[in-house]
């Protein structure tokens, strides 16, 4: 049987798993053991600043981490930084990025913690959720103290700094203190263990540094890849419109995998569905490989029917060449004179007039059978009545007039 030095490194070792860091070397197996010794579970770290109200499979591959070390037994301490947000994480950053108003902060982080209870066990004994609001607006004395435990040498250390001064660019006081006040959050609340992407490093690094000047244990860290987009280049984001959303409809999630490079498959797979899935098994081709990888996504994130509905949605639209069962209803005015299209494909999809022109001046529209032709805008209503408008290639809408 083996001893409880051997369980604490085997248990850290698979809970490492994927991980790109775990540091210091054996600094999770001690935690682990320290926690055991005092009959209690770690407590295990991610904070998230609300800056975006969606979270899509890029957060999902650190959130399911997480949802490992609840498996495992362990508590995890969901930090939303509604103080932070203010600040502005420098991670990543070629320039200062934008303040947030307190409102928006507030809307995004409901957002998000409702769809982070897709993934993690919101059972309160495995999950507690903080805003660090609560202690980081603190006294001036408190602030200075904060100050005193880091060298500004330290901050200036970090490669997005070094980067952005040697290019002669400025880095404001603000995000100069963001690394600390997320430092602070792991005094605050103690943290065994804290997670992050690959981008918060040093940050995760000086959390540790912040805690031993506090007197607290000093936590281990671990660093999750960063999931690349759709695209197969660049990390998973919205702003780069290469994202798959938590709460995008099934047959999205399920058309948007099946668009990744087939070099993805395997990270995607083995990142978020698990080592030894079916879509990452070598006997398998790339084209099958992504189908199950989608379905494993779709069930996973909703469910086993939804998944095969997706499936069969996308073999009818993409390899049938059809179109869906159900559409939604666009409804337009019968006497309101020609059907301005550009207008009502922002109105239905959420994208600009002039994106909805671009898309029909290069092909990407069919009403009916007819694939529209540049600068074929408007229409007259009899023609468009009943027909299924198709933009691009996953969004449809049924016209009626009415």
């Amino acid at each position: 049987m083996p001893n409880a030095t051997d369980a604490a490194a085997e248990d850290a070792a698979r809970l490492s798993r994927n991980a790109v860091d775990s540091l210091p070397q054996g600094g999770l197996a001690d935690r682990l053991r320290v926690a055991r010794a005092e009959d209690r579970p770690l407590r295990v770290k991610l904070g998230i600043d609300p800056t975006a109200p969606d979270i899509h499979l890029g957060h999902a591959v650190v959130l399911r981490k997480l949802r490992e070390f609840q498996d495992a037994g362990h508590q995890v301490v969901l930090i939303v930084g509604d103080y932070t947000a203010r600040v502005g994480d420098p991670s990543g950053r070629t320039t200062q990025r934008p303040m947030l108003s307190a409102a928006e902060i507030d809307a995004n982080a409901a957002t998000f913690q409702a769809q982070a209870g897709k993934i993690l066990d919101t059972d309160p004994e495995r999950l507690e959720v903080r805003r660090n609001g609560e202690w980081l607006d603190m006294r001036t004395v408190e602030l200075l103290e904060l100050l005193g435990t880091t060298t500004a040498a330290q901050l200036l250390e970090r490669d997005d700094f070094a980067k952005r001064l040697a290019a002669r660019e400025s880095v404001s006081m603000l995000e100069l203190l963001y690394p600390l006040l997320q430092g602070y959050d792991s005094v605050a609340v103690r943290a065994d263990v804290e997670l992050g992407g690959t981008d918060q490093k040093f940050n995760l690094l000086l959390g540790r540094d912040i805690q031993r000047a506090y007197g607290q244990p000093e936590q281990a860290i671990m660093t999750m890849p960063i999931l690349v987009g759709t695209d197969g280049r660049r990390k998973m984001s919205k702003s780069l419109g290469n994202q798959i959303g938590l709460t995008d409809p099934p047959e999205e999630i399920y058309g948007k995998t099946m668009a990744i490079p087939d070099e993805a498959i395997g990270e995607y797979s083995r990142l978020l569905l698990g080592d030894g899935s079916v879509a990452d098994a070598s006997d398998l081709s790339p084209r099958d490989a992504k189908r199950a990888l989608a379905r494993g996504l779709v069930a996973w994130l909703r469910s086993e029917a939804e998944a095969e509905a997706a499936e069969r949605h996308f073999d009818r639209v993409f390899v049938e060449r059809g179109a869906p069962e159900e559409i939604e209803e666009a409804r337009f005015p019968r006497d309101g004179g020609t059907l301005h299209l550009p207008g009502l494909i922002a109105e239905q999809f959420g994208i600009s007039r002039s994106e909805a022109r671009r898309l029909i001046d290069q092909g990407g529209v069919t009403l009916g059978a007819s694939q529209l032709g540049a600068g074929e805008h408007d229409v007259e209503p009899e023609r468009a009545d009943g027909q299924v408008l198709k933009v691009g290639r996953r969004r449809f809408r049924r016209l009626r007039a009415v």
